[in-house]
């Protein structure tokens, strides 16, 4: 397993403490950045995990924002990429069990540290179930970045 992760200056610190933590758990990661707590766009920093994840040059990434929601839209945008915003550990448990999800975001300015570090263990060693139900769902996400539509997808066509 191998992790990249990123951060804008409102995830900074959350990004540290979970680079920390990656590394006591003896778990290779990349930090895409930034460095410090000095303003910077996110979308740059979700833009290169979410590509290097869609690449299968890392197993996971990790973005931290202020509250998780900007990353994990930037990180969507990129086909293959299935970015959760979690708040709870239930919710980070399942975006693994039931949608195989790549990306994990979290909000700094929203989760404290040990609630992020418990959600980023979850997500790390929670396995996708492989049910045919969700992976049927899956598909039907990677159907949607495809832009197929109707019959072709197996949705109903809307008029």
């Amino acid at each position: 397993m191998t992790v990249a992760i990123a951060a804008d200056h409102g995830g900074y610190p959350l990004k540290e403490a979970i680079l920390a933590y990656l590394r006591e758990q003896g778990i290779p990661a990349r930090d895409f950045g930034t460095t410090d707590t000095n303003s910077v766009d996110y979308v740059p920093f979700a833009e290169q995990v979410a590509k290097a994840v869609a690449a299968g040059e890392y197993t996971f990434g990790i973005l931290c924002c202020g509250t998780g929601i900007g990353m994990a839209m930037a990180a969507n945008k990129i086909r293959g990429v299935r970015a959760a915003n979690c708040m709870d550990y239930y919710a980070t448990r399942m975006t693994r069990l039931h949608n195989n999800a790549n990306v994990l975001c979290l909000g700094a300015r929203v989760l404290g540290v040990d609630s992020a570090l418990s959600f980023v263990e979850a997500f790390l060693n929670t396995p996708f179930s492989g049910e045919e139900r969700h992976t049927r769902r899956i598909q039907q996400i990677q159907d949607l970045e495809n832009e197929t539509v109707g019959a072709a997808s197996g949705r109903p066509q809307t008029q």
